[in-house]
């Protein structure tokens, strides 16, 4: 008399709701004990998950698109009544080999009569070496679907007892597998995504040495900024502005008596540039959410600026920068600065900064590629301006040409987006003008 029996989704480890993406078989088809029911993908891997039992398929369950989780029912299978020949043959498989094996094999279990803790208590520890597979005799007996997903979890299957037919190494056996030697502590055969630890190293062997402690500031900043340049995808965008006659206007009002109290920096100027960019393109004023899912959009316009001090660089946070004008800008700089060097900065005057500069203006460079200040998702970077010759059309003119370097979250900002914000910044900068818009 045939049997019909209810093909369940096994234990797909710690996944739930898994995506069918390939329903394999229909009724009527008949298939045989591995062979591949439904293909199913979660975000690591896809698996196949195969019939236990040989025999006719008379219900499918599950189609293309559904959820599934384990024990789910994916079809159901009629097994053929047995013939005298198999059972015959399946007795002679049975028969005792020598007199210290005379007792009859196990049956396989089935998925859901399997329990994975006692699968794990009865094998010693696993290891899992590079999932080397060889072309010889030695092949470890299993159908490819289930050699497939070995390989992306790294596992080695010579290294894996089967609990199918003749040993048949099953899906089953390669998730218990995994689960053993992960909770054993076992390194995984792939290269790991950790960090590796840079080995310590006796500088003493080649000479006189000192050993100095990191200043507070650099141990703050350092862990952040390590943790910034792991997670943030950073591109940096490198263009120039033509900065001869904002120059020369800044040098107008450095010299009027109106203005000799305040310090007049090209900074300023940047800064309304980068701010009217912010407002032009909101994408570079933005946060992106820890889950990766959504953008945080900011209606204010808070500008970080980083401040060389003796004991490392700091960011005051110069606010509403779009309500002021280059004057105030130029003050308020000057006050935080000289604190940020004093040391008297408050803990809430270094945060809420939506985008940041760098400059090293004062010190030299051609370019170079400022961290992004996550969770910002852009800095600018400003080096020293240099006399450059630039074609006029018809005679190479001297101009004052300023370095600008735009590094940026790729997750958020694309290269052509990038590129546009600096293209508007130089153009602001090259006309002054554009700064009153």
């Amino acid at each position: 008399m045939s049997d019909s029996q209810d093909i369940l989704v096994p234990d797909i480890g710690d996944f739930d709701n898994v995506d069918v993406i390939e329903v394999l078989v229909t009724p009527g088809d008949v298939v045989d004990v591995e062979s591949p029911l439904i293909t199913l993908e979660s975000d690591k891997a896809t698996m196949d998950v195969p019939s236990p039992v040989a025999g006719t398929v008379t219900e499918v369950r599950i189609a293309v698109g559904d959820q599934v989780t384990q024990g789910t029912l994916v079809a159901r299978v009629e097994a053929p009544d047995p013939t005298p020949e198999t059972t015959a043959a399946a007795a002679a498989e049975k028969a005792p080999q020598s007199e210290a094996d005379s007792a009859p094999a196990p049956q396989p279990p089935t998925p859901e009569q399997v329990d994975p803790v006692a699968v794990v208590a009865a094998r010693p520890p696993p290891s899992l070496p590079p999932a080397v597979e060889s072309d010889d005799e030695s092949l470890p007996h299993a159908s490819p679907a289930v050699r497939r997903f070995a390989r992306e979890l790294g596992a080695d299957l010579s290294k894996i007892s089967g609990t199918g037919t003749h040993g048949r190494i099953l899906t089953d056996d390669v998730q218990t597998f995994i689960k053993s030697a992960l909770s054993q502590g076992a390194a995984p055969a792939q290269p790991a995504l950790g960090i590796p630890a840079v080995p310590e190293v006796d500088f003493a062997r080649w000479g006189r040495v000192e050993t100095q402690p990191l200043s507070r500031i650099k141990k703050i900043s350092g862990r952040h900024l390590h943790r910034a340049w792991l997670n943030v995808p950073h591109v940096t965008h490198h263009d120039e502005a033509d900065i001869t006659e904002l120059e020369d206007f800044r040098k107008t009002l450095k010299n009027e008596s109106a203005y000799a109290e305040v310090r007049i920096t090209l900074l300023g100027f940047v800064i309304k540039a980068l701010a009217s960019a912010m407002k032009t393109f909101p994408l570079i004023n933005a946060s992106l959410s820890p889950n990766g899912e959504n953008l945080i959009l900011k209606h204010y316009f808070h500008i970080g600026v980083a401040v060389d001090t003796e004991n490392g660089l700091v960011v005051p946070v110069l606010r509403d920068v779009d309500t002021k004008g280059i004057l105030e800008l130029a003050s308020e700089l000057d006050d935080l600065s000289a604190r940020a060097r004093g040391g008297k900065l408050k803990p809430e005057e270094m945060q809420g900064g939506c985008i940041s500069i760098s400059s090293l203006g004062g010190i030299g460079g051609t370019a170079f590629t400022p961290i992004v200040n996550s969770p910002e998702v852009a800095i600018l970077g400003i080096t020293r301006a240099q006399i450059k010759p630039r074609w006029d059309g018809s005679n190479f003119q001297p101009r004052l040409m300023l370095p600008l370097d735009l590094s940026y979250d790729h997750r958020v900002i694309d290269g052509a987006e990038a590129a546009r914000v600096t293209a508007f910044i130089v153009s602001a900068l090259e006309d002054s003008r554009r700064l009153l818009l």
